[in-house]
């Protein structure tokens, strides 16, 4: 469980990406750029863009069978506050667990890295990027930070306060999806790409080559990837960590539900849905899932549509892979890149790794 884009009517959130949008590439292009001193934002995508990806998502995703919906769509400004509670219970670890290795190893991986710039995909609030800014500044390399997201409000409040924190730092910072604008990441220097908070693991094993091998090509020899990712462990813990006893995950999860309504005209009872969380032995995942108490059928004004659901049908609603060591070395390497370090917490619960171009 990570954070995802925020729907369109309310673009602050705390973390990571769309896995889809409807481009305007050719009509952005690098084209809405805009300076303010030493912060420089390049923007590839907009609020329109976002509100045609739930369109297309919800269209898509619902018609389907099985039907699904990406995970981005939990995070309206509700869904960030829920996924906040969610990060302090004490059944979900992987917000504590990747912040003390990264207080514990920063040093350690700045130095690995050499690097002069931190570029973070899905860099949200950059709350957890200071310690690695830390880092490198302790080193003497820090000259720039590049944070990419798809929120341009929450970027550029980001990156006021980094400006503040770091004088002399400069600032490109990317408004995109990192599925259709990685080639827009800030070239130059010598970069540490840091892509946190197990976000990987929502993605398909499909999805995730496609993301590692697309870095991997546009980095140059001496880049650094620096991989959070979430461990297998006892199947009791992983499947708490998605259905809290406090019931947080399952309002969380039946957020997306009041987004759909309120966004596209649906008409979601919520309560008709109990959360459901579960480990994939076969995928090595965790799934969230809606499941339908009874029989019903719902329209979908804006989108012209009426959803059938039959009693106990299923709606996914997330991912998230859970990974060994050697999985997540077979895939960087597949994609090109050499594993060059690894961390975990003391527990073993929760990884980060350093892979070199």
């Amino acid at each position: 469980m990570t954070a995802g884009v925020s729907p369109p009517s309310d673009p602050a959130r705390p973390d990571p990406q769309p896995r889809r949008a409807a481009s305007r590439a050719d009509e952005l292009a690098g084209s809405v750029q805009v300076d303010v001193g030493p912060v420089r934002v390049a923007v590839y995508l907009g609020p329109e863009d976002i509100a045609a990806a739930l369109r297309r998502d919800v269209g898509v995703g619902l018609t389907a069978s099985p039907k699904e919906l990406p995970p981005k769509w939990l995070y309206d400004e509700r869904g960030c506050a829920l996924f906040e509670q969610i990060t302090h219970l004490p059944e979900y670890y992987p917000t504590r667990r990747e912040r003390a290795i990264l207080t514990a190893s920063a040093s350690v991986i700045a130095a690995a890295s050499g690097a002069d710039t931190l570029v973070e995909l899905g860099s949200g609030t950059s709350d957890k990027t200071g310690v690695l800014l830390d880092a490198l500044s302790a080193a003497g390399t820090l000259r720039r930070f590049a944070p990419f997201d798809v929120a341009e409000p929450t970027l550029r409040e980001a990156a006021a306060r980094i400006v503040a924190s770091y004088p002399g730092i400069e600032i490109d910072a990317v408004v995109g999806d990192f599925e259709s604008h990685l080639d827009r990441l800030p070239t130059g220097g010598r970069r540490l790409i840091a892509f946190l908070g197990g976000t990987i693991g929502n993605l398909d094993p499909t999805a995730r080559s496609a993301l590692l091998t697309t870095l991997a090509v546009g980095m140059e020899p001496g880049d650094t990837l620096l991989l959070g990712t979430d461990l297998i462990k006892d199947r009791a813990r992983l499947v708490a960590a998605y259905d809290d006893a406090a019931g947080v995950t399952a309002a969380f999860n039946r957020n997306v539900l009041s987004v759909l309504n309120r966004e596209l005209g649906a008409r979601f009872d919520p309560q008709g849905f109990d959360h459901v969380a579960r480990f994939d032995e076969d995928h090595h995942w965790i799934e969230m899932r809606l499941r339908a108490r009874m029989t019903q059928l719902v329209p979908i004004d804006g989108l012209g549509l009426e959803v059938g659901f039959a009693a106990g049908e299923d709606v996914r609603t997330e991912i998230s892979t859970k990974f060994t060591r050697a999985l997540v070395r077979s895939e960087v390497e597949a994609a090109g890149l050499e594993p060059v370090g690894w961390w975990t917490d003391p527990a073993g619960d929760f990884a980060l790794s350093l892979a070199r171009r």
